[in-house]
Protein backbone atom coordinates (compact mmCIF):
# COMPACT_ATOMS: atom_id res chain seq x y z
CA UNK A 1 0.00 0.00 0.00
CA UNK A 2 1.30 3.84 -0.31
CA UNK A 3 0.88 6.00 2.39
CA UNK A 4 1.98 9.49 3.00
CA UNK A 5 2.76 10.65 5.96
CA UNK A 6 2.76 13.99 7.08
CA UNK A 7 4.41 15.12 9.81
CA UNK A 8 6.84 12.02 9.26
CA UNK A 9 10.05 13.81 11.43
CA UNK A 10 7.74 14.30 14.75
CA UNK A 11 7.53 12.20 17.76
CA UNK A 12 4.40 10.34 16.64
CA UNK A 13 4.68 10.96 12.81
CA UNK A 14 8.57 9.09 13.07
CA UNK A 15 7.07 5.94 14.84
CA UNK A 16 4.14 5.52 12.23
CA UNK A 17 6.77 5.80 9.65
CA UNK A 18 9.10 3.39 11.26
CA UNK A 19 5.79 0.63 12.03
CA UNK A 20 4.49 1.23 7.73
CA UNK A 21 7.84 0.86 6.39
CA UNK A 22 8.46 -2.05 8.82
CA UNK A 23 5.22 -3.97 7.23
CA UNK A 24 6.74 -3.51 3.62
CA UNK A 25 4.29 -0.55 2.69
CA UNK A 26 5.46 2.15 0.65
CA UNK A 27 5.66 5.62 2.77
CA UNK A 28 6.16 9.25 1.49
CA UNK A 29 6.84 10.59 4.70
CA UNK A 30 6.26 15.14 4.51
CA UNK A 31 8.29 17.22 6.50
CA UNK A 32 8.65 20.80 6.79
CA UNK A 33 12.84 19.77 7.11
CA UNK A 34 14.08 17.33 4.86
CA UNK A 35 16.09 14.44 6.42
CA UNK A 36 17.83 11.54 4.78
CA UNK A 37 15.61 8.14 4.47
CA UNK A 38 16.45 5.56 6.59
CA UNK A 39 14.47 2.70 4.88
CA UNK A 40 14.26 1.75 1.58
CA UNK A 41 10.27 2.05 1.94
CA UNK A 42 10.43 5.52 2.54
CA UNK A 43 10.71 8.41 0.66
CA UNK A 44 11.31 11.73 2.46
CA UNK A 45 9.42 15.15 0.79
CA UNK A 46 10.28 18.69 1.75
CA UNK A 47 6.64 20.64 2.24
CA UNK A 48 5.15 23.26 3.87
CA UNK A 49 1.49 21.72 4.49
CA UNK A 50 -0.29 25.52 3.69
CA UNK A 51 0.80 25.22 0.10
CA UNK A 52 -2.25 23.31 -1.22
CA UNK A 53 -0.96 22.70 -4.25
CA UNK A 54 1.95 21.78 -3.90
CA UNK A 55 0.81 18.96 -1.27
CA UNK A 56 -1.63 17.37 -3.24
CA UNK A 57 1.06 16.88 -6.05
CA UNK A 58 3.16 15.05 -3.33
CA UNK A 59 -0.14 12.95 -2.14
CA UNK A 60 -1.45 12.06 -5.99
CA UNK A 61 -1.65 8.45 -6.21
CA UNK A 62 -1.47 7.73 -2.57
CA UNK A 63 -3.84 4.82 -1.34
CA UNK A 64 -3.98 6.82 2.55
CA UNK A 65 -2.99 10.15 3.64
CA UNK A 66 -1.97 10.23 7.51
CA UNK A 67 -1.83 13.47 9.40
CA UNK A 68 0.52 13.88 12.14
CA UNK A 69 0.46 17.41 11.88
CA UNK A 70 1.63 19.76 14.70
CA UNK A 71 2.07 23.22 14.60
CA UNK A 72 4.59 23.27 17.68
CA UNK A 73 3.83 23.17 21.48
CA UNK A 74 5.85 26.19 21.92
CA UNK A 75 4.56 28.17 19.07
CA UNK A 76 2.40 31.27 20.82
CA UNK A 77 -0.50 31.26 17.65
CA UNK A 78 -0.45 27.37 17.98
CA UNK A 79 -3.92 27.54 17.83
CA UNK A 80 -4.72 29.29 14.63
CA UNK A 81 -1.56 27.57 13.38
CA UNK A 82 -2.67 24.31 13.60
CA UNK A 83 -6.48 24.93 12.08
CA UNK A 84 -4.85 26.57 9.20
CA UNK A 85 -2.51 23.90 8.23
CA UNK A 86 -4.62 21.23 9.51
CA UNK A 87 -7.17 22.60 7.26
CA UNK A 88 -4.97 23.28 4.44
CA UNK A 89 -4.12 19.33 4.68
CA UNK A 90 -7.56 18.47 4.04
CA UNK A 91 -8.06 20.18 1.03
CA UNK A 92 -4.79 19.24 -0.53
CA UNK A 93 -6.03 15.34 0.25
CA UNK A 94 -9.29 16.06 -1.42
CA UNK A 95 -7.31 17.43 -4.39
CA UNK A 96 -5.05 14.16 -4.61
CA UNK A 97 -8.73 12.71 -5.14
CA UNK A 98 -7.15 10.39 -2.16
CA UNK A 99 -10.32 8.80 0.04
CA UNK A 100 -8.74 7.60 2.95
CA UNK A 101 -7.39 10.41 5.68
CA UNK A 102 -6.51 9.52 8.57
CA UNK A 103 -5.71 12.43 11.41
CA UNK A 104 -3.45 11.88 14.86
CA UNK A 105 -5.64 14.41 17.10
CA UNK A 106 -5.04 15.29 20.79
CA UNK A 107 -6.93 13.14 24.07
CA UNK A 108 -8.52 16.75 24.50
CA UNK A 109 -11.18 15.58 22.37
CA UNK A 110 -12.21 12.82 25.00
CA UNK A 111 -15.34 12.69 26.80
CA UNK A 112 -14.37 12.84 30.65
CA UNK A 113 -18.61 13.16 31.60
CA UNK A 114 -21.87 14.21 29.56
CA UNK A 115 -20.99 16.50 27.28
CA UNK A 116 -17.78 17.45 28.74
CA UNK A 117 -14.21 17.19 27.16
CA UNK A 118 -11.01 16.77 28.76
CA UNK A 119 -9.75 19.86 27.11
CA UNK A 120 -11.77 21.64 29.07
CA UNK A 121 -11.03 20.63 32.43
CA UNK A 122 -8.81 22.05 35.02
CA UNK A 123 -6.50 18.65 34.46
CA UNK A 124 -5.14 20.05 31.15
CA UNK A 125 -1.91 21.52 31.50
CA UNK A 126 -1.93 25.54 30.68
CA UNK A 127 0.78 25.07 28.29
CA UNK A 128 -1.18 22.15 26.56
CA UNK A 129 -4.50 23.94 26.37
CA UNK A 130 -4.12 25.61 23.09
CA UNK A 131 -3.17 23.26 21.25
CA UNK A 132 -5.68 20.90 22.74
CA UNK A 133 -8.63 23.12 22.02
CA UNK A 134 -7.50 23.38 18.22
CA UNK A 135 -7.21 19.68 17.72
CA UNK A 136 -11.07 19.53 19.14
CA UNK A 137 -12.62 22.37 17.21
CA UNK A 138 -10.40 20.60 14.13
CA UNK A 139 -12.40 17.34 15.02
CA UNK A 140 -15.72 19.12 15.00
CA UNK A 141 -14.74 20.80 11.17
CA UNK A 142 -14.19 17.24 10.39
CA UNK A 143 -17.39 15.99 11.39
CA UNK A 144 -19.16 18.21 8.55
CA UNK A 145 -16.40 16.25 5.75
CA UNK A 146 -18.74 14.05 3.51
CA UNK A 147 -16.41 13.83 0.58
CA UNK A 148 -13.50 11.81 2.72
CA UNK A 149 -13.65 8.83 4.86
CA UNK A 150 -11.94 10.12 7.24
CA UNK A 151 -10.92 8.89 10.85
CA UNK A 152 -9.89 11.13 14.08
CA UNK A 153 -7.35 9.54 16.19
CA UNK A 154 -7.39 10.50 19.85
CA UNK A 155 -4.41 9.25 22.01
CA UNK A 156 -5.02 7.99 25.77
CA UNK A 157 -3.74 10.88 28.14
CA UNK A 158 -1.20 8.84 28.80
CA UNK A 159 0.97 9.01 26.19
CA UNK A 160 4.52 10.86 25.96
CA UNK A 161 8.34 9.88 25.51
CA UNK A 162 8.99 8.78 29.30
CA UNK A 163 6.21 5.37 28.48
CA UNK A 164 9.20 3.27 28.09
CA UNK A 165 7.13 0.21 27.17
CA UNK A 166 7.94 0.05 23.68
CA UNK A 167 5.97 -2.03 21.15
CA UNK A 168 3.64 -4.85 22.67
CA UNK A 169 0.97 -4.76 19.54
CA UNK A 170 -1.89 -4.90 22.38
CA UNK A 171 -3.93 -2.28 22.59
CA UNK A 172 -7.78 -2.12 23.53
CA UNK A 173 -9.97 0.51 21.24
CA UNK A 174 -12.54 3.20 22.43
CA UNK A 175 -14.90 6.03 20.61
CA UNK A 176 -15.03 9.05 22.47
CA UNK A 177 -14.40 8.12 25.95
CA UNK A 178 -10.98 6.72 27.20
CA UNK A 179 -10.22 3.83 27.74
CA UNK A 180 -8.86 2.66 31.79
CA UNK A 181 -7.13 0.11 32.68
CA UNK A 182 -7.55 -1.61 35.89
CA UNK A 183 -5.81 0.86 37.58
CA UNK A 184 -7.75 3.74 36.33
CA UNK A 185 -5.17 4.99 33.73
CA UNK A 186 -5.15 5.36 29.94
CA UNK A 187 -1.92 4.50 28.45
CA UNK A 188 0.10 3.83 25.51
CA UNK A 189 3.22 4.07 23.79
CA UNK A 190 4.11 6.27 21.28
CA UNK A 191 5.60 2.02 19.55
CA UNK A 192 1.72 1.04 19.77
CA UNK A 193 0.19 4.06 19.15
CA UNK A 194 1.50 3.10 15.77
CA UNK A 195 0.49 -0.19 15.76
CA UNK A 196 -2.84 0.86 16.38
CA UNK A 197 -2.93 3.39 13.11
CA UNK A 198 -0.95 0.87 10.95
CA UNK A 199 -4.43 -1.95 12.27
CA UNK A 200 -6.41 0.62 10.95
CA UNK A 201 -4.57 1.50 7.79
CA UNK A 202 -5.05 -2.35 6.87
CA UNK A 203 -8.07 -3.27 8.53
CA UNK A 204 -10.36 -0.05 8.10
CA UNK A 205 -12.16 -0.87 10.60
CA UNK A 206 -13.46 3.23 11.64
CA UNK A 207 -15.02 5.22 8.92
CA UNK A 208 -16.17 9.05 9.77
CA UNK A 209 -15.52 8.67 13.49
CA UNK A 210 -13.70 9.37 16.32
CA UNK A 211 -11.97 6.50 18.17
CA UNK A 212 -8.72 6.00 20.61
CA UNK A 213 -7.11 3.28 22.04
CA UNK A 214 -5.22 1.93 25.17
CA UNK A 215 -3.75 -0.30 26.80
Amino acid sequence: MKIAVIGTTGFVGKNITNELTNRNHSVTGISRNLFTADHSNLTMVSADVTDVKKLAEILKDSDVVVSAFNSGWENPNIYNDYLTGSKAIQQAVKLAGVKRYIVIGGAGSLYVADGIQSIDTEEVPEEFREGGKASRDYLNILKNETELDWVFFSPPFEMHPHIKTGRTGNYRLGKDVPVFNDEKISMLSVEDLAVVIADEIENQKHHKQHFTAAY
